[in-house]
């Protein structure tokens, strides 16, 4: 098993583990932590497996990290920053 597969792997055992601890920020600076190691081993797995199992991994981190990803999306609709005008 390649290296960044065996990374991203302990990326999420990581963030399942973090999910469990209390936190009285609602973890999200845990998931700024997550976020700024997960985009390169995302990285990294995209370039030693393929853009396939980087898309896979980058799925697998979107839904670790849901909601991080949806207030980003209600900030790029109300700012107008979106790539789709509605």
């Amino acid at each position: 098993m390649p290296l960044s597969l065996i990374l991203a792997f302990l990326w999420a055992l990581f963030a399942n583990l973090l999910a469990m601890t209390p936190s009285r920020d609602k973890h999200w600076r845990a998931a700024y932590a997550l976020i700024a190691v997960g985009i390169p081993i995302v990285g990294y797995v995209t370039y030693q497996t393929g853009p396939l199992m980087g898309f896979v991994c980058l799925i697998g981190a979107i839904s670790v990290l849901r909601w991080p990803v949806v207030y980003l999306w209600r900030w790029m609709r109300n700012t107008g920053h979106g790539l789709a005008e509605d």
